[in-house]
């Protein structure tokens, strides 16, 4: 079996995974003996998962999700990433990670504070 340096879609499964940013920083991912290829990697507060690099997509749902283009402002904040069956590459569907906000219940369980309405 081969062992992967970054985060793969079984680490996540369908589910998903709640993660806390600690750090982004552009990496060489390319495999040993081939070109440079450098790319923004998210690295995670969770010492059991590997850094995750982040593809175009990824990076403006992270933009959304946390609410700001600035990744220093992300460190910190939760994140989910999990298994999307639906993902295409090279014109056949493999599956692949992608990344939302927390639920509700997550929050919850995460002891992430709900914001609430203002009382009228």
């Amino acid at each position: 079996m081969k062992q992967s340096r970054f985060l793969t879609k079984e680490d996540v499964g369908e589910e998903g995974k709640v993660l806390t940013v600690a750090s982004i920083d552009q990496q060489n991912v390319a495999p040993d003996n081939k070109p440079k290829e450098m790319k923004w990697v998210m690295h995670f507060e969770e010492e059991e998962f590997n850094p995750m690099v982040l593809n175009r997509k990824n990076q403006l749902l992270a933009a959304a999700i946390l609410k700001s283009d600035d990744t220093d402002h992300w460190i910190g904040k939760q994140i989910v990433a999990y298994h999307d069956p639906t993902i295409d590459f090279g014109g056949k569907v493999v599956g692949g990670i992608r990344l939302r906000a927390l639920t509700a219940d997550e929050k919850a369980q995460a002891g992430t504070p709900i914001p609430t309405a203002p009382a009228p």
